[in-house]
């Protein structure tokens, strides 16, 4: 079979899909359900009060606006406007009632700090029909979206990816569901030995090597993988490099996975799919995470600026070399940036790139303290406040090193999907600096944990961790 031998032709309905697609109609189901609960809270307010204030048409509209705005923000920080097909109806009702919640509550505190009338009983009728026509809204949206995937006026642009026999299983599926809404574009199989021209009337458009550039040429949104479980290397990088493109990744497990629990699936129409998406904090964890980087770096460099000055001093005065020891890392979307920490080695400029050996004879006596302490990761300090780094995060490492282990494990690029840390899952652990295949597929376990489970919580948890770690003195020596 020659491989790229086909070309995917790119969906026209680009605007269609905008207009229509969950996002927009949630939107507009909110929009909808915040004007009809303002307008009916205002009729229960004039009714049941009898000092209530009256205001201009003008004055209800300005307020309605406000609202609005307000209650979409909230919302939109609480990952309400994610597609609603990664989560169940029953997620999607807990979730709007988490967040009005929260947004009520924020609205009660304001009242009572700034009105001297108090919070009214009649606001709590506001937040119970808030949420009940937001909620209803909603799963009209979900269910309206449903009807047009499935007579094809919402079309999401995919590839199948698999073996023949597992592909031609998946692609049943595909048509007995047409409520999903999946325009196979093409199918892309694993191996480049002799195979199909096409499956069930779909195109094969080549192997996994010609894998970016149908998703870049088709203009895909998602891919369907459908492999067998035994090749956990191989679907980790398809998935890896999927996500890197910014599809959403759907892996259909192995039936032994799901019934050993192994897997957690989403159930998309009765099927079971394992979600791999390229978005991984909600954004209010996102703006709380940037928000705690910028506040705790700027706060610890600049009242600690005597002791910093000071264990400069002492690096200079123990041993004969700059403060600093710099040098290039690989960042966010393999940015590279230059990253410092207090030297604590002897200067050895002969020496090539390289992790610090255990017991190394470099290492000063007031390095191997700074080092245990993790007093020489202050630095780094700067890099975070300048957007570079986050105080949580997967340890940035050399470019030698990167390109050193992308070429034995492609779906190490994943790791370069956040910003790298100070500290770090792996770091709390505190395990010692890989030197064979397997310890580096260890540390990427960690890092994989880490990244899959990004939550502002978790970060607290490792920054916790972090500072006893430290009072240990558990580092590096």
């Amino acid at each position: 079979m020659k491989t790229g031998r086909r070309h995917i032709t790119p969906s026209n309905g680009r605007f269609m899909h905008v207009l229509l697609g969950p996002q927009s109609m949630q939107l507009v189901a909110d929009i909808i359900g915040l004007a009809l609960s303002f307008a009916l809270y205002q009729f229960v307010r004039s009714w049941s009060l009898t000092d209530v204030r009256s205001f201009s048409l003008v004055d209800h509209a300005s307020v309605a606006v406000i609202s609005c705005l307000y209650w979409t923000l909230v919302f939109w920080m609480g990952g309400l406007y994610r597609d609603f097909y990664i989560r169940s109806p029953l997620d999607e009702i807990s979730a709007v009632f988490r967040m009005t919640f929260i947004g009520s509550a924020v609205i009660f505190l304001a009242i009572i700090t700034t009105s001297s009338l108090g919070v009214r009983p009649v606001f709590v009728v506001y937040w119970a029909v808030l949420f009940f026509l937001i909620t209803v809204g909603r799963l009209v949206a979900r269910h309206v979206q449903g009807r047009l995937r499935e007579v094809r006026l919402i079309r999401i642009p995919t590839l199948v990816v698999g073996t023949p026999q597992r592909v031609a299983g998946l692609i049943d599926d595909l048509k007995n569901e047409p409520a999903w809404g999946y325009d196979v574009r093409g199918i892309v199989l694993l191996d480049a030995s002799s195979g199909p021209e096409s499956i069930d009337g779909f195109p094969v458009i080549g192997t996994v090597d010609d894998l970016q550039g149908a998703i870049t040429t088709g203009k895909i949104r998602e891919v369907l993988i459908s492999i067998d479980a035994a090749d956990h290397d191989r679907l980790l990088n398809l998935a890896a490099e999927a996500a890197e493109l910014g599809c959403l990744v759907k892996i259909v497990p192995d039936l032994y996975e799901i019934f050993s629990g192994q897997a957690r699936t989403h159930q998309i129409y009765g099927s079971p799919l394992i979600d791999v998406s390229p978005q991984l904090m909600q954004p209010w964890e996102e703006i709380a995470k940037r928000a705690s980087d910028i506040i705790v770096s700027a706060l610890v460099l600049g009242i600690g600026a005597p002791v910093w000055a000071f264990v400069g001093l002492c690096v200079k005065l123990t041993s004969p070399g700059p403060m600093f020891f710099v040098q290039d890392r690989v960042g966010r979307n393999g940015r590279v940036f230059r990253m410092a920490k207090f030297r604590s080695m002897t200067v050895d400029d002969k020496r090539g790139p390289t992790w610090t050996d255990k017991n190394d004879p470099r290492v000063t006596p007031f390095g191997r303290f700074i080092r245990k302490t993790h007093l020489d990761e202050i630095p780094q300090l700067w890099n975070v406040l300048m957007g570079e780094m986050s105080l949580v995060g997967p340890r940035p490492e050399q470019p030698f090193y990167v390109e050193k282990f992308t070429a034995m494990l492609p779906y190490y690029r994943r790791r370069h999907k956040v910003r790298p840390g100070v500290t770090g899952w792996w770091q709390v652990k505190a395990k010692s600096n890989p030197e064979s295949l397997e310890e580096i597929q260890q540390r990427l376990r960690y890092d994989f944990f880490y990244i899959e489970n990004m939550s502002f919580k978790l970060d607290l948890e490792i920054m916790v961790r972090t500072v006893f770690v430290m009072l240990k003195g558990h580092g590096k020596a």
